[in-house]
């Protein structure tokens, strides 16, 4: 009887309780053992492990967060947190590693492949800043959260004729302010992957003032600066009654969509496939709707396209 271990890091994503979910059933389907491994590579190297069975990933496919919880672990960059987690696995008696989260995880994943230890990635981040596959798993639900908070503020954006600036999150990767702003009607969309002056924005306020609309949306992704700075030049050069709401971790969390679920299912059983197929090193991603899986260096190594014709668009459709 093959044993495999999972483990969830980084940041927590809506659809990685479906994951495991799927990880766990699938294996025991093929008649493997399970260890869960409880707070990442934090809790691999303090051996927080607990034997899974059906029952233990039972009513969990709707919970958003993990509950396999998650942490970050900055022993497990070193080359001899590694060799002590390997050592830990084995200990176990542990035959594969399947980990749920983003390029700090995986690249934790490559490392232990790289020690003879057999890994698995699967995506798991809000930011969908992974450039090998097309969602992430948590990204869609994230983006659906954005899209309320954005339909909420503009009721009272227009009420009292405000320009509201929103910060999202998704670090140095815009998909979550594009795709959210474009689906929530936003009027502007600042993403790292785009400059755009300060004057071009206020520009774009007075003119739609001028034609009688005197509120706006300005989504803002994190990476890009600070809310409060631009705020503050807006004011300076259009004299707009503006308010801030950043959104922060409320995008993390919340009930994971119906298609986080099915990705995640999906990739769950795919990740057990491959292992007991032989093939590690590896992770895997959704590309044309259809599931796939690369060598974890290569997916590493590509770099994110963003998605300019959209941005076009969206200054077409945002007049």
């Amino acid at each position: 009887m093959k044993t495999i271990g999972i483990l969830t890091s980084g940041g927590d994503a809506p659809g990685m309780n479906a994951a495991i979910r799927a990880v766990v059933r699938s294996a025991i389907y093929y008649d493997c053992k399970v260890y869960g491994i409880n707070r990442g590579y934090k809790g691999l190297l303090e051996e927080d492990l607990i034997e899974m069975d059906l029952s233990s990933v039972g009513d969990i496919i709707h919970r958003g967060g993990t509950i396999l919880k998650s942490s970050r672990c900055e022993e497990f960059k070193t080359e001899e947190g590694r060799l002590k987690g390997v050592k830990i696995l084995k200990k176990y008696k542990i035959d594969y590693l399947v980990v749920i989260g983003g390029d700090g995880s995986f690249n934790g994943a490559q490392k232990l492949s790289e020690l003879g230890f057999p890994a698995i990635g699967i995506p798991g981040t809000i930011d969908n800043d992974l450039a090998y596959t097309d969602y992430t798993i948590g990204f869609d639900t994230a983006m659906n959260t954005i899209i309320e908070a954005i339909g909420k503020i503009r009721d009272t954006s227009s009420s009292h004729e405000r320009v509201n600036i929103i910060e999202v999150m998704g670090r140095y990767c815009g998909d979550l302010a594009l795709y959210s702003g474009l689906a929530g009607g936003a009027e502007t969309i600042i993403v790292p992957e785009v400059n755009i002056e300060v004057e071009e924005i206020c520009n774009k306020l007075n003119a739609t003032k001028k034609r009688g609309k005197r509120h706006s949306i300005i989504v803002l992704a994190e990476g890009v600066g600070n809310a409060q700075d631009l705020g503050k030049e807006i004011v300076n050069q259009t004299g707009a009654d503006l308010r801030i709401t950043v959104l922060g971790h409320v995008q993390r969390g919340g009930s994971p969509s119906a298609f986080d679920r099915i990705l995640a299912s999906k990739m769950g059983v795919r990740a057990v496939e491959l292992l007991l197929d032989g093939k590690a090193a590896r992770v895997v991603g959704v590309k044309d709707n259809k599931i796939i899986d690369m060598e974890i260096n290569k997916a590493l190594s590509m770099k994110k396209e963003f998605d300019k014709d959209t941005h076009e668009m969206v200054k077409i459709l945002s007049r």
